[in-house]
């Protein structure tokens, strides 16, 4: 029998037996109920995010927002993952790549190396690649790129304008693009984000 909490598509990630025993919500039984308490979780976050400017290049703050994105649903939000993936850096390097990731982007930011779209979209990338948390890594990397943004006075990405949580051609579309980005063809990513 199929787990009702499965991750829908193979770019999902999948949770670890002891990260799912920390789902805080007891009501939960259903991928469907999960999406929504999360969801209601990441709209309490995005308000207070954008309530006034962040220090989004910033380690402490980054684990912050996650906590603040899922700490309702998940005990282990705002802690990095401690296995391995099917996406993402080993468990020990995230701490390293993240502080480098941070810095790249401060001095693309401070040097102008890129416009800040394209500041935006490899920022999110590399966020997205390095996969810091047991789960919740897009929509956390989605919701820090659109600060990132703000702080440079540029308006948040469109995303494809559709929810990129369910399987579908716009989560395709984002995954096909993230994947070109690894493979260092950031140009689906800028189109995509802003479609």
């Amino acid at each position: 029998m199929k787990d009702p909490l499965e991750e829908q598509d193979d770019a999902s990630t999948p949770l670890q037996e002891q990260e799912r025993a920390d789902l805080i919500p007891s009501y939960i039984t259903l991928r469907s109920e999960l999406n929504e308490a999360e969801q209601a979780n990441i709209l309490e976050a995005q308000e207070w995010a954008f309530a006034r400017k962040r220090d989004v290049l910033n380690e402490r703050f980054l684990t912050g927002l996650h906590k603040r994105m899922f700490g309702r649903v998940w005990r282990w939000a705002g802690r990095f993952r401690t296995t391995d993936r099917n996406i993402g850096v080993d468990a020990w390097r995230i701490p390293m790549d993240l502080r480098q990731l941070l810095d790249d982007c401060r001095y693309w930011i401070e040097h102008g190396t890129y416009e800040p779209d394209e500041i935006a979209a490899r920022f999110h990338h590399r966020l997205v690649l390095i996969h810091p948390f047991p789960n919740g890594n897009g929509r956390h990397a989605r919701l820090a790129t659109d600060l990132l943004l703000a702080n440079q006075g540029r308006p948040r990405f469109s995303w494809g304008r559709a929810s990129l949580i369910n399987p579908g051609e716009a989560r395709q579309g984002y995954v096909e693009a993230l994947r070109a980005a690894d493979k260092h063809d950031i140009v689906p990513l800028l189109e995509f984000v802003r479609s």
